[in-house]
């Protein structure tokens, strides 16, 4: 999220504009913004991020469901369809990666256009996608097209970029990490509601009709737009820094909180695309069986997302991310092996277990990032208004690069999928991996942000004198 937020001095009013800031037309633009001014935030701050959060997150809960599309449509795509299950792994991975790539455009667009403005936009072009799934669900249809079309609902893996973007801005560090995680939660769950639909659809009119669940979406997609269009604001301080984005690529942080991130959020969206896929491919359900299990470890991980940031918020996110990464790899042992027995309810425990700690340290690592640049200023000599507006800046520039890549994490996933059971008919290659990227991400937010030893060498350098102590991250 290249954007950067400039309080301004001027009218008390958040509508008001007589600082001489940049001039925007229309009345949803607030040109004055100062979230970290507890008086501001209390008068009229709050009630005004609160309203932006509630439309936010139900765009992009549509987003994601769009995004997650072929989640379900591979799970109505029978013999007929003439597609084997290595090829619908990669069917599926297709949004992820047009996603993760479109992350970093979104992140600037919310600055260029107006949060409420690109909100309005990107829920509309929702229906191109949707469209055109519509037009190609059908056997006979060539698997280059599934391959095209399945690449344009990426759109609403964007989306989740513009939104944190957005909310980013309105809220104060002091609440980043609940606000954060309520709007990334409720649009994850979008993945278990269109799966649900699916289920549905399925267990009612058959899996000879896909195009039901493309008739529910689009007038909910016309819904997002509409309200977003009456009921959001465009804030004017919010800027495109360019700069900001070079100087986050070039924060070795920015870098190890991608790592991190795939380990969370990639391993989300990885396991919500494919679990049907792996019910269907190595325990041998029907689509029916399938879909009724497919929404349950997706609705969980969404759902807990918000407390991971609010765990984070009261203990510290590296703390809560490093144990999270533990129970993580735990999880994965118990996954390998329920999968190299085919024992169904172990798998279906340790998979759910998986979901639920991806939620958490999806929250966990969000609310570390902010935290990580605060600490940075703290450590350049900064302090009050300057300190907070140094890590607005960077954060702001390494979440979009952070999401993007985490993003392409859960392309990863389905491709190792893809390569498992294409290669030995099973996933448990691919899990065993997955497994080395926990212990890995674990061991570098220990060495990173919790190593007593470094912390020891910073307070030393600091009591001699020796330059700027390295800070200390245990509470970001």
């Amino acid at each position: 999220m290249a954007a950067e937020v400039v309080t301004k001095a001027g009218s008390g009013d958040p509508r008001g504009g007589r600082d001489g800031s940049r001039p925007r037309q229309g009345r949803r633009w607030i040109e004055q913004w100062e979230p970290e001014d507890e008086k501001f935030w209390a008068e009229s701050g709050e009630r005004i991020a609160r309203r932006n959060l509630i439309f936010s997150v139900f765009s992009e809960h549509i987003g994601f469901s769009i995004w997650s599309l072929w989640s379900v449509m591979v799970l109505f795509m029978g013999p007929e369809y003439g597609v084997d299950p290595a090829g619908k792994f990669f069917l599926v991975a297709m949004p992820t990666a047009v996603g993760g790539v479109l992350r970093v455009p979104y992140t600037f667009a919310v600055a260029r256009f107006g949060g409420r403005n690109w909100t309005v936009f990107s829920a509309l072009l929702l229906l191109v996608p949707t469209g055109a799934a519509a037009v190609v669900m059908t056997p006979g249809t060539s698997y280059s097209t599934f391959l095209v079309v399945a690449a344009l609902a990426g759109v609403g893996g964007g989306n989740f970029a513009s939104s944190m973007t957005n909310i980013n801005a309105f809220y104060p560090l002091r609440k980043k990490g609940w606000a954060l995680g309520l709007n990334a939660g409720g649009g994850n769950i979008g993945v278990p509601v269109i799966q649900l639909l699916g289920l549905l659809v399925i267990g009612t009119a058959g899996a000879a009709q896909p195009r039901i669940v493309l008739a529910v979406y689009v007038p909910l997609i016309v819904t997002a737009a509409v309200l977003s269009a009456l009921f959001m604001d465009n804030l004017g301080p919010v800027t495109n820094d360019t700069g900001a984005a070079v100087d986050a690529a070039k924060e070795r942080h920015t870098w190890v909180m991608a790592l991190l991130y795939v380990g969370t959020f990639g391993s989300f969206i990885g396991y919500s695309f494919a679990f049907g896929l792996v019910l269907q491919s190595q325990f041998a359900r029907t689509p029916l069986q399938a879909a009724s299990l497919t929404f349950i470890g997706p609705l969980l991980g969404s759902l807990v997302r918000p407390v991971g940031g609010r765990l984070a918020d009261r203990f510290g996110g590296a703390r809560i991310t490093l144990g999270n990464f533990a129970a993580m790899g735990a999880a994965t042992a118990v996954v390998i092996y329920a999968s190299a027995e085919r024992s169904l309810p172990v798998f279906l425990i340790g998979f759910i277990a998986l979901f639920v700690l991806t939620g958490l340290g999806n929250g966990s690592t969000y609310k570390m990032i902010p935290g990580i640049f605060q600490a940075q200023a703290v450590r350049q000599g900064l302090a009050g208004e300057e300190a907070a507006a140094y890590g607005r800046r960077l954060s702001g520039a390494a979440m979009g690069l952070i999401g993007a890549v985490g993003a392409l994490g859960g392309l990863g996933i389905n491709l190792a999928f893809r390569q498992s059971f294409a290669a030995t008919g099973s996933g448990t290659p691919a899990f065993v991996s997955f497994l080395v990227c926990y212990v890995v991400c674990g061991a570098v937010t220990w060495a990173v942000y919790l190593r007593p030893v470094a912390r020891g060498k910073a307070a030393a350098a600091s009591e001699a004198g020796e330059g700027a102590p390295r800070p200390v991250y245990a509470e970001v």
